[in-house]
């Protein structure tokens, strides 16, 4: 069966097999951790690369589900910006169906952003699905309907080289890149839309809300986002000694490192400073099960460390709303969700429905957190599969 890739994508990876010899020793392609990995290194030329720009490319198996018999797969590193529109380097996952393409035009394409949620590369999407470690179960488990349909996806790894959680800008820029470097590489790809769940969601709706002034040649038919933590701030204060505080404790070392100069290692105390080294280099299950129940002004100096005018102010930054996506969105959530409280997400559909944007949006009476993404699965589908085929998208603002 022909896979429909454009001749620039197979010439680069045919340039990349010519170029190395395979030593019976090698690993495979993506099996070593992305630390101690030279593909994920930048050049020490990256500034001088476009946004989007591809650095390199290699093909792979992809060893998480049931992949590997599916699709064809790449993986591909490209510049990107991080939240201070500095040059760095990550990667994205291309996953093209081996089916050919059987609807009208081009087969279309969806950026899948998964709940990575964690401080480590090792958590990466791209090394999950060439690995097949277990932090890629929600990689596949969001692509996978979107390829059983024939459309190809891009996986990107917006949390970036210095693996941070809710890092706003940092995480739309990457995604905006990923969608670019794909294109540069394969431009038999259709329409593109983007899809999140979760922190997935975040990078989502940064890379929605973004879209109209950072990448304007990047065309969206719509967006699909649901579980939406659009304030950090407020998401922090409910998740705050709870089950789900090790949310907190990824976003904390997180945006300690994307953003110094906010001084959040100066408000901590001297457990602050130990539990934030612990949150370090961690997926998320062990952030989870390592700091359940945790209270941040047991960790501060200060009794609100989130008043702190510099750490507000950071805050303020990695909220989504400052402006309105051009794409239509689908947003949906649960009332009763226990992680990602919906008030929030709700006053960030306000703001966009102020701002001129399409939204249709959907609020389920009950559910939690991680069934909800289950329960609209099939909505999802049928609402990108709407805006591909160029159909009005619905409006309820």
């Amino acid at each position: 069966m022909r896979l429909a890739v454009a001749p620039s994508l197979l010439a680069l990876a045919a340039t990349a097999v010519l170029a190395a010899p395979a030593w019976a020793d090698d690993p495979p392609p993506g099996s070593v951790p992305p630390d101690q990995d030279p593909f994920y290194a930048a050049p020490a030329d990256i500034g001088t690369y476009r946004p989007g720009q591809v650095v390199a490319t290699r093909k792979i198996t992809p060893k998480a589900g049931n992949l590997a018999g599916t699709v064809d797969a790449w993986q591909i590193s490209y510049r990107t910006n991080d939240s201070h529109d500095r040059a760095e380097l990550t990667v994205t996952t291309l996953l093209v169906p081996k089916k050919a393409w059987t609807g009208g035009g081009s087969r279309p394409a969806v950026s899948v952003q998964a709940a990575e949620d964690s401080t480590g590369t090792q958590c990466a999407p791209s090394y999950g699905i060439s690995s097949g470690s277990l932090v890629a179960a929600s990689s596949v488990m969001f692509a996978a309907p979107l390829l059983d349909k024939g459309w190809t996806v891009a996986m990107p790894d917006f949390e970036g080289p210095k693996s941070v959680f809710m890092a706003g800008p940092q995480a739309g820029h990457a995604v905006l890149d990923g969608i670019r470097a794909v294109k540069n590489v394969n431009s038999d790809v259709g329409r593109w839309a983007l899809n999140g769940y979760s922190g997935g969601a975040q990078a989502t709706g940064w890379a929605a809300e973004l879209q109209p002034s950072y990448a304007p040649d990047v065309g969206l038919a719509g967006v699909t986002m649901g579980g939406t933590p659009a304030d950090p701030g407020a998401v922090a204060r409910s998740l705050d000694g709870g089950l789900f505080s090790g949310f907190e404790a990824a976003a904390t070392v997180s945006l300690d490192t994307e953003f110094p100069e906010a001084g959040i290692g100066k408000l901590l105390n001297d457990k602050g400073r130990q539990a934030l080294e612990d949150s370090r280099n961690k997926c998320v299950t062990d952030l989870l099960t390592g700091f359940p129940f945790k209270k941040l002004a047991d960790y501060s100096t200060v009794p609100d460390p989130l008043s702190v005018p510099s750490v507000a102010a950071m805050l303020k930054k990695n909220t989504m709303g400052s402006s309105a996506p051009a794409a239509p969105v689908f947003d949906y959530h649960a009332n009763t969700d226990e992680i990602v409280p919906v008030g929030q997400a709700d006053a960030l559909v306000k703001t966009w429905c102020s701002k001129g944007a399409t939204v249709q949006t959907v609020r389920d009476a009950v559910g939690e957190h991680a069934l909800e993404a289950l329960v609209r699965n099939n909505d999802v589908l049928a609402y990108l599969t709407d805006r591909f085929a160029g159909k009005p998208a619905p409006d309820t603002c």
